[in-house]
């Protein structure tokens, strides 16, 4: 019978690959085998933002990115041609920070409500095994109600809870602001906001607030909101996609003032 021997080359072979993994690394991966037990510490309880911020120091295994919503997260017509939010988070993450294998994924449909995503659940996010998925939603739901108050409670409970049993790291957005006036049939989106943020709050959910954004920058008439971020009532312009990408940046801690897609320069010199 072949009995294990101990063996000094194996046993520093060991100790050398294990050196090289952060051991705030190692702790999540640990975390996570315990999170599938229950009644064991949960990785729920390792904060998201400190979560996204180890996985993006190490280069590999490369992480899959999901934005989904609706018109606006999908990126259609009002951009003027210029890219949307996601792609200006692709360019930020998979060229400025170096991260080329990376993929970022945009299944936003404009039109959609939460229960239209939530209906679609395994093809919009599951299919792809994210490591995060970015939602932003609420301007369709509002729409005449189209899904009232509670429901859209229950559909945003649903589907963050959806998106964490991928293993996956959620975070959600407020919309932009939009006209009311414009737009009257939508103008019981500042009832929707709040709940979006109430379960940011109770579920530890990494929230990027545009619309206090927006709102406040109107409200300072730092910037003329009405005509430089918006293309029509309620559809962000390639600026005011430019907003929403780098607030996302400052939530996730990887704004940097001189880098193109944050608002440096995008010069290459003389030419």
């Amino acid at each position: 019978m072949k009995t294990n021997k101990f063996s000094r080359r194996k046993f520093f072979e060991r100790s050398l690959c294990l050196a090289g993994v952060p051991l705030t690394l190692m702790s999540l991966s640990a975390d996570r085998e315990k999170s599938k037990r229950p009644g064991i510490f949960s990785f729920q309880d390792v904060p998201d933002k400190v979560r996204i911020s180890e996985l993006l120091k190490q280069k590999t295994p490369p992480l899959i990115w999901v934005f989904t919503g609706d018109s606006i997260t999908h990126g259609a017509k009002h951009t003027q041609g210029y890219r949307s939010y996601p792609e200006i988070f692709a360019e930020r993450i998979r060229w400025e920070l170096g991260r080329t294998r990376d993929v970022v994924i945009n299944t936003g449909i404009s039109g959609n409500t939460t229960q239209t995503i939530l209906n679609d659940f395994d093809w919009r996010i599951k299919q792809f095994k994210p490591a995060v998925v970015s939602l932003m939603i609420g301007t369709n739901d509002c729409a005449k109600t189209r899904v009232p108050l509670p429901l859209f409670e229950e559909n945003l409970y649903k589907l963050v809870k959806g998106i964490r049993d991928l293993s996956a790291i959620p975070i959600l957005h407020t919309p932009n602001i939009i006209i009311i006036e414009k737009d009257p049939v939508r103008s019981s989106l500042p009832e929707y906001i709040p709940i979006i943020r109430n379960i940011c709050s109770k579920e530890k959910v990494i929230l990027v607030d545009n619309y206090r954004h927006w709102q406040e920058s109107l409200e300072n008439n730092s910037v003329k909101v009405y005509n430089e971020w918006l293309n029509d009532p309620l559809h962000p312009d390639g600026e005011g996609h430019s907003e929403i990408a780098r607030l996302m940046f400052r939530e996730l801690s990887i704004f940097d003032p001189a880098a193109p897609t944050c608002g440096g320069p995008y010069y290459e010199g003389e030419h």
